[in-house]
């Protein structure tokens, strides 16, 4: 039964609750979307977390949407046992990266005051759910080797049967605790993602691909002046 409830509905709750709640958010207070940069209030450590965190976790996020996306091709490619041999070098890498990046974001906000103070609750309960997350994932792919390999028969069918709206727990159910810890807390940051500040993600302005072409011109009379 908990089984069902965790891998058949909590997904689809999840989901739910980021769009209505992000939605929501919007529509009341769409100021609160924007970055609400602490760069201002201290700037060492954030260069220091920032940047291992952001180019660690983009490379694990990418390699998790190429096997889900293109699950025949990352199977082909993992079958090599060199190929297989050098994503899990570089996923372990990139992952560590993400890990430490992200302490040293936690560190930053919770020591110094004035960046404390401008942290909400929800701040704080997104980034302790990400810290969870980002440490099981690293766990993972150092006790349970391989999973660039196994992922695509176990998490990547179950995330396709969400998907086509007939959850498949059976792909994920026997699978170790921890592997499947890292599957919920996954869906819980999608959940708490837009009550936080970094819901900032999803306003990039896309409206900038089809907006007409601006035509400067110099003004040779101010410049002559």
């Amino acid at each position: 039964m908990s089984d069902i409830v965790l891998f058949a509905a909590f997904p689809y709750v999840a989901v739910v609750v980021a769009i209505f709640g992000g939605v929501y958010r919007y529509r009341t207070n769409r100021f609160s979307y924007s970055t609400l940069s602490s760069q201002l209030l201290e700037n060492r450590m954030l260069f220091w977390g920032s940047v291992p965190w952001h180019y660690g976790i983009v490379i694990v996020l990418l390699a998790h949407l190429a096997g889900f996306l293109m699950p025949g091709m990352w199977a082909a490619m993992t079958a090599a046992p060199t190929a297989l041999y050098t994503i899990e070098i570089v996923g372990f890498a990139f992952g560590l990266a993400a890990l430490v990046g992200l302490c040293v974001l936690f560190v930053r906000r919770f020591t110094y005051e004035r960046i404390r103070a401008v942290t909400s609750p929800m701040d704080w309960a997104l980034l302790a759910v990400l810290l969870v997350q980002v440490a099981l994932g690293f766990y993972v792919s150092l006790v349970y080797r391989w999973g660039a390999d196994w992922y695509v028969d176990t998490a990547v069918p179950w995330l396709i049967s969400l998907v086509s709206l007939n959850p498949q727990t059976q792909y994920v159910t026997s699978l170790p605790l921890v592997v499947k810890l890292h599957m919920v807390t996954g869906f819980l940051v999608i959940a708490l993602f837009p009550f936080s500040r970094l819901v900032h993600l999803i306003m990039f302005p896309f409206w900038y691909l089809w907006r007409p072409y601006q035509l400067v011109i110099r003004n040779r009379a101010i410049r002559s002046s």
